[in-house]
């Protein structure tokens, strides 16, 4: 009952959000607009886990400050290390069931909330603020060898890895590979009229400077030489296997392992999941040394990389 509950009122509010899409388009496509960017932009807050909770709690917190945010970031181990980075509406604590394998490898694991999302504060993000916050805690936490990233957070790490961020290994779980097709589902889904679609589409491009085609994967991820690996699972609902395997045909090199009854999140839990991606990563040993893990501690000294604080906040 509980859960025909949620789902009538979930019926209710698309309802209402589509209304409103209607109404405004039609009457004021310009504020159409500016209030489809904001319901774009903000990412939910799900429930956390118990289990996550309890293997955050076990790790080093430090809270890092930047741009006005504070952003909640966690450590385990020591030796290379493993950055894992969340997706849309995610948050850190669903990577967690990689930090006791690799620790155990020994590796050291960072993982973090982005601003907007669980603990950390902000309201509002981007795929090029994610990407600009991938790099600063990579470079803040000392550079990270390897990053396991999920969802929308692996298209953020590669174009943080496009961008400069150095790493030997990479591990996606579930990625997109472009942004467009995320716009066209948000359109479809609140009912966005074509012009409404068109012009958020241009003022993204203007807001961040970029083409939006240029932020899709395939463009950019043949110049790529890290070795990466890709699970995806085939009954996914939020982003199709096809993804992924767009993905994999442009990354020279890439080994996709599909997956069929885990979804877009048990894929994250999933043994079959977990353990060959540590095992990829532990394949090679990095050839740089690491900081000691005490550099976390000092982290938030480290300053942001270019363009971080050019979000929608407030515009």
């Amino acid at each position: 009952m509980a859960e025909n509950s949620t789902n009538v009122r979930m019926k209710m509010a698309l309802w209402g959000v589509r209304a409103t899409s209607k109404g405004l388009g039609a009457v004021a496509p310009w504020a159409a607009t500016a209030w489809a960017e904001k319901l774009f932009f903000t990412p939910r807050r799900p429930k956390r886990s118990r289990t996550a909770e309890a293997v955050l709690a076990k790790g080093q917190q430090r809270v890092l400050k930047l741009g006005g945010e504070k952003v909640a970031v966690w450590s385990w181990g020591e030796g290379p290390r493993v950055l894992l980075v969340h997706g849309w509406s995610g948050y850190g604590g669903q990577l967690t069931a990689f930090v006791a394998p690799l620790v155990e490898a020994g590796f050291s694991v960072v993982t973090y909330d982005a601003p907007g999302h669980g603990v950390s504060t902000g309201s509002r993000s981007s795929l090029p603020e994610m990407a600009d916050m991938v790099a600063w805690v990579g470079r803040a936490t000392g550079g990270p060898y390897a990053v396991v990233a999920h969802s929308f957070g692996a298209a953020a790490t590669a174009v943080a890895m496009r961008d400069g961020l150095k790493v030997e290994r990479a591990v996606f779980i579930s990625p997109p590979a472009d942004p467009r097709w995320g716009l066209e589902d948000f359109a479809r889904t609140v009912g966005l009229t074509d012009g409404v679609k068109r012009r958020m589409a241009e003022r993204m491009e203007e807001r961040f400077d970029v083409s939006l085609r240029d932020l899709a994967l395939p463009t950019f991820v043949p110049f790529l030489k890290v070795p990466l690996r890709i699970f995806h699972d085939v009954g996914d609902r939020e982003v199709p296997f096809a993804s992924g395997e767009a993905i994999a045909r442009a990354w020279p090199g890439a080994k996709l392992t599909r997956t069929e009854g885990l979804g877009h999140h048990r894929i994250l839990y999933a043994p079959e999941v977990v353990k060959p991606s540590v095992d990829f990563i532990a394949e090679a040993r990095p050839r740089n040394a690491w900081p000691a893990p005490e550099l976390l501690a000092a982290a938030s000294a480290a300053p942001p990389p270019r363009g971080l604080l050019r979000v929608v906040h407030g515009s």
